[in-house]
């Protein structure tokens, strides 16, 4: 396979490319091919991008149905018949069984664009210019979602300070030695504090890129209070816990509390295709009409495929109980891999969640051995410490198995133990 090209021509930005060198040519399910015909199974899923695998039949015929038929593809913000019918099946599958009354906009392609719209809207209507976020949050590679971001590496890229934001503790941060929001509460309250009241908070349920910490649905809970007494708008950051990731498809929904502000990218088109929502409570759209604007936020393909898979996988409950059981089957199986590794730990909710190894480097190693075995995994956490897992939401009990039976020899590989019996129950 030809790749002198990609070491010659293309920037050493590229990440991913650098642990996974094969060259991809087709995909299909939860399994990516290469040029010379090897098979991967696919635990990476596009970042979350592909909740429902690769190339979906059903997906993939409506986007050839829809070019073949010349419809329209960019639209800017104009009207199309795949825009209204986007529109009105998330009103129906999603907005109004969940009781939520929110707009919709669309504010460009990606999950930093609804970000930075999120972001800007809580300024426009508060008045007030800062925003609090939380320690190892990750919300996006552009100034103002670097701003809220807190990885030191990614910050650095700015070039430049990153102002009108703080961190706060996110949950656990101090292994509950210090009550939650006590020093939040207690500036707040304080008009001597020098603190800012901020416009916002922004918070990750689960932190996909800060080492997989799942907030308790308590402390969300007792955030969103918190922040409601102080006529402070609330803005969940779902770009990827978000669309069934975490078993609901808002990953706040078990904790019972209606954001002001939410933002959906990666998985909303159902297919990879680029497309971001920001939602937010009516009372809040103050927006003069092209204040808030972008060239490629009428992606009419990702309106056709995100219609479809809303309707296949969200009409009734059938899919999220389905989705529950396979939930169950990953986390037993990721326990019983842990207990190989002395102080390993399961991080995340639902299918997005992972192991953590007391040594940093061992998540690094367990990926590559897992590369060589024909899988794609990729580590989070400040220390890429954690084992990332992401399988696509319709993956099969087989291929599930499958991939949890790589996991542990990779496991076992990393760690110097190949040779010891599975604690997994054995393949059908």
């Amino acid at each position: 396979m030809a790749t002198d090209i990609f070491e010659t021509r293309e920037s050493q930005v590229r990440s991913y490319s650098k642990n996974w060198p094969a060259v991809f040519d087709k995909a299909e399910g939860c399994y990516q091919f290469t040029e010379d015909g090897s098979r991967y199974l696919d635990f990476f899923s596009g970042a979350g991008a592909l909740n429902y695998g690769h190339n979906l039949p059903e997906l993939r015929d409506l986007v050839v149905d829809y070019v073949s038929n010349s419809g329209v593809t960019h639209s800017m913000d104009m009207n199309t018949p795949a825009k209204r019918r986007f529109l009105e099946t998330f009103e129906r599958v999603i907005l109004e069984p969940r009781n939520l009354d929110y707009k919709v906009m669309f504010p460009g392609p990606t999950g930093t664009n609804t970000v930075e719209a999120a972001l800007k809207l809580a300024r426009k209507v508060t008045g007030r210019q800062h925003i609090l976020s939380f320690t190892n949050a990750f919300h996006g590679m552009t100034l103002g979602a670097l701003s809220v971001t807190g990885n030191s590496m990614k910050r650095k890229g700015a070039g430049i300070p990153l102002t009108n934001s703080s961190k706060i503790p996110y949950d656990d941060y101090f292994d509950g030695d210090i009550p939650d929001f006590i020093w939040l509460e207690k500036v707040l309250e304080d008009s001597g504090s020098g603190v800012d009241k901020p416009a916002a908070v922004i918070v990750e349920t689960v932190q996909g890129e800060g080492g997989l910490n799942a907030a308790r649905l308590e402390w969300l809970k007792e955030l969103a209070n918190l922040l409601r007494r102080h006529n402070i708008l609330l803005i969940v950051d779902d770009v990827q816990a978000g669309c069934g990731r975490t078993g609901t498809f808002f990953s706040f929904e078990e904790a019972g509390i209606v954001p002001d502000i939410v933002c959906v990218s990666k998985s909303i088109s159902g297919y990879g295709l680029a497309m971001a929502l920001t939602l937010f409570k009516p009372e809040l759209d103050v927006w003069e009409p092209g204040e808030h604007n972008g060239t490629f936020r009428g992606n009419n393909l990702a309106f056709v495929t995100a219609a479809r898979a809303l309707e296949l996988f969200w009409a009734d409950d059938s899919f999220q109980k389905e989705l529950a059981g396979k939930i169950e089957e990953l986390h037993t199986g990721m326990a019983k891999i842990a207990e190989h590794v002395r102080g390993a730990s399961i991080r995340g909710r639902g299918f997005l969640s992972g192991i953590c190894f007391p040594e940093p480097d061992t998540a690094g190693k367990v990926a590559a051995e897992a590369y060589k075995r024909n899988m794609l995994v990729e580590t989070s956490g400040p220390k890429d410490e954690v084992v990332k897992l992401m399988p696509a939401l319709n993956i099969s009990s087989d291929d599930l198995q499958k991939g949890l039976q790589i996991l542990e020899e990779s496991v076992l590989a990393a760690t110097g133990q190949l040779g010891e019996p599975s604690r997994l129950r054995p393949p059908h």
